[in-house]
């Protein structure tokens, strides 16, 4: 599979003060097309820095980072802009919903930033609802959704642009063991079915076990990367019991 990231020697400083915090400290890191990967390790070790970069949400201090062979190091904050939007999907642990916009509205939303028309981008928000299973719910607003509902409207969020990169940042961290093999599932199928690649944020080791690829921060610095055998969420969830009160989830 082609190369989708490649960083090189990935050096990260942060001044506070008079105090400089190495927050990476000389990555090299390849990810190919279609993985789906999780970046480990505990607060401080560079994992949500390093994601904040890939996202173009942040620059080097030092280093390259290649997006589809394309060193976006060094682009100027109206061109990491551009790629955001039209490159990457982002998902976040606290949904990062507008709280008094409907799901249809909030899905829409990137599709509003590049300018998409009107009867275009409401047909495509309400596609990628429908496939995450939300018919009925498109207009609704996030506080008469459940937790997972509202997880998966920022994944419809983030597909609607058909991006090359979803990056979720610890996506299950607020969701009940049930809905997080629910949202693991989701992200495993967008995996194997569309071929997106995807980068888990995680500290839990029991969410990365649904993931191909392993890769552990400490102290800034990647200390492990192991490809292995996922567990599927599927069989999974399958095999729990199904409560009451979850069967309108």
């Amino acid at each position: 599979m082609p190369e989708l990231i490649c960083v090189e020697n990935l050096i990260k400083i942060y001044h506070l003060g008079e105090t400089q915090v190495h927050a990476l400290r000389g990555v090299n890191l390849s990810i190919q097309q279609g993985e789906f990967v999780a970046i480990m390790g505990a607060s401080g070790s560079g994992k949500s820095t390093l994601m904040n970069i890939l996202g173009c949400l942040d620059r080097p201090t030092r280093g390259r980072f290649l997006l589809e062979q394309n060193d976006v190091s060094s682009l100027k904050k109206d061109q990491l802009a551009r790629i955001r939007n039209n490159k990457i999907g982002f998902v976040f642990q606290n949904f990062n919903l507008l709280s008094r916009t409907s799901a249809l509205e909030n899905v829409e939303l990137p599709l509003y930033y590049n300018g998409t028309a009107v009867r275009d981008r409401r047909r495509r928000a309400y596609e990628a609802l429908r496939m995450l299973g939300l018919d009925g719910r498109e207009h609704h607003v996030p506080s008469q959704l459940s937790g997972g509902q509202q997880q998966r409207v920022a994944i419809a969020r983030a597909l609607v642009n058909e991006p090359s990169l979803i990056l979720a940042d610890e996506p299950t961290g607020n969701l009940d063991t049930r809905t997080s093999l629910e949202i693991m599932e989701i992200f495993q199928n967008l995996n194997q079915n569309s071929r997106i690649t995807i980068l888990i944020v995680t500290h839990e080791p029991d969410i990365a076990a649904y993931t191909g690829r392993h890769i552990q921060f400490r102290d800034g610095k990647v200390i492990s990367d192991e490809r292995v055998q996922p567990r599927l969420a599927s069989r999974e969830l399958a095999q729990l019991p199904v409560l009451n009160n979850e069967a309108t989830e």
